[in-house]
């Protein structure tokens, strides 16, 4: 089993280029980032609205 999994990753090594994955791992954390600051701030203004409202 564990020949399989070191047969699996060698795999990967030598046919995924590191830039590529590198560069694919920063769009989506990049994007993930933008949509969450996105999210928090809509929130924030969205709360502020809401206890404005009542006064």
């Amino acid at each position: 089993m564990k020949n399989l999994h070191f047969l699996l990753v060698a795999l990967m090594l030598f046919t995924l280029s590191s830039c590529s994955v590198i560069t694919g791992i920063f769009k989506a954390g990049a994007i993930t980032g933008v949509i969450a600051v996105v999210i928090i701030i809509a929130v924030i203004i969205w709360l502020i609205s809401l206890f404005r409202g009542r006064s």
